[in-house]
């Protein structure tokens, strides 16, 4: 079997995994971002630093975090403080219900029986968009897709390799991508809403503030995908000729067996009964509790957007119980129980970050250090006069800079949206938008990094066809993909801005300050 490594591999990728392997744990990094906050604190309140809250007109002026006062509230509060942070029950809810969904085989199913049997021509597409798609899916897309993806490819008679990279790009290269949201748009939006309140503290979360440019980034990355997996990629990985173990990997693809059906069909209709009662709650007369008919325009929905986050675990949970009970995987109450409780105990690496991001946020704005900076940001960017989308795309290129050495989406934008948030809102673009140019750039450099926590799960599965594969084959292998998706992503977001279009349902580009109390 071929190797896919080039003589004279890149410098500058091992320079990347080096220096990226250094890095201490996150947990680590958000401790010393807690130590700085608490020394800068310090500095500025001896210096007296403020600025006036141009909404309310208050003067805010920059608290040390080492009074009496902080302490006692740091030490006393700390439950609250992690129990308090508000993307730590968005996620734990959803998860009840994704967890029964991947645990009883509804994922595995719905992403074996995706790919089917496509003509040759169409697979790097399909593939790519199903990619998109399994997002809700969490690790399982790794594990179970990408490997699949490398069947079908080489049963077509195309390289495994290229069915990896597609997959691969589509699954973490376009993760900000989606038709449907799911459990990081209520993550990130989350923090988003935590970081709005600095400025503007009647702001609300949209879960679906992401939605329709989530689904740009799909319509803009799909043709790219296909253009650089048969243009580029494939070309250089040659023809595939397969030794005999490689061979053997190569089984005839039975598709879904028909208990696997019967499942998806029952999931089929629980999907539908958790619709339809969220539109009967919704369109019913004269009982519509998730619609406030004493609000005017976008805000009557507030509720109906809120309630999703309890509205996806319904989903999950329900399709994932109907599935498994036609399958066979869940045969009591009981198994459901043990599948929510799986989950959870997946979830515990998170729940020890979030400890101390709760912290750094929390001791963030007990300083007031973040709406000081994004006031005084905020009033020198305003006097250079920088156009707006050049701004995000200055958030989106940080944002990618960042994702090479810290994987974790959540862990970056906790630190980055109590200063980018505020900032950006006072020079007059929403949370929303701020939040998809964030997401942007934490996508399209995930392919890139060693450090992604599945990139050496990908690294296995290229090995499975291709001996010789390293971390320079697959770094080499998506590299294409990465720069090809930063320069798409860098269009986009300048065009959604020069163009104005809605980020999702009641969300849109600009944003107002509300007017100043007499």
């Amino acid at each position: 079997m071929q190797s896919t490594r080039k003589e004279g591999r890149p410098g500058w990728l091992d320079r990347v995994e080096r220096w990226g392997n250094a890095l201490p744990d996150p947990v680590f990094i958000f401790l010393g971002f807690i130590l700085l906050v608490i020394a800068l604190s310090v500095l500025a309140a001896s210096v007296g630093w403020s600025a006036t809250n141009p909404i309310s007109g208050k003067v805010l002026q920059v608290e040390s975090l080492l009074t009496e006062a902080n302490l006692r509230r740091l030490l006393v509060g700390m439950p609250t403080t992690l129990t308090g942070f508000p993307p730590l029950g968005l996620v734990l809810v959803v998860m009840l219900g994704a967890a029964v969904a991947e645990r009883s085989g509804l994922f595995t199913a719905l992403l074996s029986g995706s790919i089917g049997k496509v003509p040759r021509w169409a697979l790097t597409p399909s593939v790519f968009i199903i990619g998109l798609l399994s997002h809700h899916a969490s690790d399982a897309a790794y594990v179970v897709f990408i490997p699949l993806a490398a069947l079908v490819y080489a049963e077509a008679g195309r390289h495994p390799m290229a069915g990896i990279a597609t997959a691969f790009a589509a699954i973490s290269g376009g993760f900000a991508g989606n038709v449907v949201p799911g459990q990081v748009d209520v993550l990130l939006l989350g923090i988003t809403e935590a970081a709005a309140r600095l400025i503007d503290p009647a702001f609300t979360m949209n879960p679906l503030g992401n939605w329709w440019f989530s689904i740009g980034i799909c319509l803009t990355f799909a043709p790219v995908a296909w253009f650089i997996t048969d243009r580029i990629v494939e070309p250089r990985l040659g023809p595939w000729r397969p030794d005999a173990e490689t061979a053997a990997l190569v089984v005839p693809h039975e598709g879904l067996t028909p208990a696997q059906r019967r499942g998806l069909a029952h999931a089929g209709l629980a999907a539908l009964a958790v619709i339809g009662l969220f539109a009967a709650f919704t369109f019913w007369p004269n009982f519509t509790p998730l619609l406030d008919r004493a609000a005017e325009g976008p805000q009557r929905t507030t509720p109906f957007y809120r309630a999703l986050i309890g509205g996806f675990m319904l989903l999950f949970l329900a399709c994932g119980w109907a599935y498994g009970r036609a399958v066979g995987t869940v045969k009591s109450h009981r198994d459901i129980v043990a599948m929510m409780g799986h989950g959870m105990k997946t979830m515990a690496p998170y729940l020890v970050i979030v400890f101390f991001a709760a912290h750094f946020v929390a001791l963030f704005n007990w300083s007031n250090l973040g709406p000081v900076i994004a006031i005084k940001g905020a009033e020198a960017l305003r006097t250079l006069e920088i156009p707006r989308p050049l701004l995000l795309v200055s958030l989106l290129l940080m944002s990618s800079g960042f994702d090479l050495f810290i994987g974790s989406a959540s862990a970056k934008w906790s630190a980055m949206a109590p200063v980018v948030v505020p900032m950006l809102m006072l020079l007059g673009i929403s949370p929303e938008m701020t939040t998809a140019a964030y997401r942007m750039g934490d996508s399209v450099t995930n392919i890139l990094t060693p450090l992604m926590s599945n990139f050496p799960l990908v690294l296995v599965i290229c090995q499975r066809w291709s001996k010789g594969a390293g971390v320079g084959s697959v770094l080499a292998l998506m590299l294409p993909y990465g720069l090809a998706f930063l320069g798409a992503g860098c269009l986009l977001v300048m065009g959604w801005v020069a163009l104005e279009l809605p980020v999702g349902p009641g969300a849109g580009v600009a944003y107002h300050l509300p007017m100043v109390p007499p």
